[in-house]
């Protein structure tokens, strides 16, 4: 089985939410899975050492240069299946699905499985993923086959699904639910309290700080004035109130240390280092603005904040997860001023938390692991 991925370079998104699934899929479900990875020209030697390193047996490819030329690499896909002989494939994003249900009709693959990550057409639309217009202008015809034609879905979030229903009029039940997992690198085990004290001190907050934290860039983010509009607030109820942004240094969070220096820290640190940064704070920051494209999506820091023991701070009609914090009592909704419905996190708290993340958000939890068996069960039938 082929798991094909077009334009998407080596990260830690990449590695969580490709690599990790086809490593699961070979040893958990026994599925012999070939990564096909179709990436950019530049950086082609480094990326595919770091792609062939963290998965030996996949199969990397150079792109042919420019987007607009995408449905060029269907040639050395069709390759691919001649030399492996595999026909079924799942395909990452809406143009890798296009190319192989370009094989499909010359029989070349015999299924085809769309891995919907997001509102593809209403992201590229809404955040100006691409610049090339011709491309943008057919974006939403591409995605219309990708969900329609596959023989199999998956999507990120009920909300995704949703939008497949009400933008291209989808009406089968065949597709799987799956959010995005926690990747296997992120630890899972909770410090003991002892050592969680010890770990605030040293990173230098007091044991009676709150601590609110943010892990991603917000260099040229268009919700920013939305998260600075809620963090002021909080920042002036008490000098107590701490956010600690883990992300490099940008116009936007400088505006708020510059402003509040002995409240708002600001480090980049270390995928290794991450774990132990979340695990001091007490809230995790998600707030991101209304578009279509954050009402379908599933953040991976939502896991990673909860799996962390921390609360998350959840925008309004977020993925499904903001009805998840509501029915799991595991955050607060962002309306308003909530600085007084901020509390320091007792231990069993954080244990609760760290336990539910791992009841929805591993790829082997009882819901996900359902879903993928239900997934390659249709895909090989």
């Amino acid at each position: 089985m082929l798991y094909i991925t077009l334009g998407d370079q080596p990260s830690g998104v990449y590695e969580g939410q490709v690599i990790d699934v086809c490593h699961f899929l070979n040893h958990n479900l026994k599925v012999k899975m070939r990564l096909v990875a179709f990436i950019s020209i530049r950086g082609y030697k480094r990326n595919r050492a770091k792609i062939k390193l963290d998965y030996p047996g996949a199969i990397v490819l150079p792109m042919f240069p420019k987007l607009k030329n995408w449905r060029l690499n269907s040639y050395m896909l069709a390759l691919v299946c001649l030399i492996t002989g595999e026909r079924i494939a799942i395909c990452r994003n809406v143009l890798a699905a296009n190319i192989a249900l370009f094989l499909k009709k010359t029989g070349l693959i015999r299924k085809v499985c769309y891995d919907g990550r997001g509102a593809i057409a209403a992201e590229w639309d809404e955040y100006k993923v691409v610049e090339e217009m011709g491309l943008k202008k057919e974006i939403a015809k591409y995605e219309k086959a990708a969900v329609l034609l596959s023989d199999f879905r998956i999507a990120v979030s009920s909300k995704l699904v949703s939008y497949w229903n009400e933008q291209y009029s989808y009406t089968l039940k065949a597709h799987g639910v799956i959010p995005c997992t926690l990747s296997s690198h992120f630890n899972l085990m909770l410090n003991s309290e002892n050592e969680l004290a010890v770990l605030k001190t040293e990173l230098g907050y007091n044991k009676k700080d709150i601590v609110l934290v943010y892990s991603g860039s917000t260099a040229g983010w268009q919700s920013f004035d939305l998260l600075k509009s809620f963090l002021l607030p909080i920042l002036d109820s008490a000098s107590y109130m701490k956010v600690l942004f883990l992300s490099k240094a940008d116009e936007n969070n400088l505006f708020l240390r510059e402003h509040y220096p002995d409240q708002v820290g600001i480090k980049w640190v270390s995928p290794g280092e991450v774990n132990k940064h979340l695990a001091i704070a007490d809230y995790g920051i998600l707030i991101r603005e209304n578009t279509v494209t954050n009402n379908v999506a599933s953040p991976t820091k939502f896991a990673e904040y909860l799996v962390s023991g921390l609360k998350v701070i959840i925008s309004p009609y977020l993925g499904d997860y903001t009805q998840f914090v509501l029915e799991n009592s595991s955050g607060l909704v962002a309306t308003g001023n909530n600085s007084e419905d901020l509390k320091a996190l007792a231990y069993s708290e954080r244990v609760r938390l760290n336990e539910l993340a791992k009841q929805y958000f591993l790829k082997k939890s009882p819901a996900n692991l359902e879903q993928y068996k239900q997934l390659i069960q249709k895909m090989n039938s």
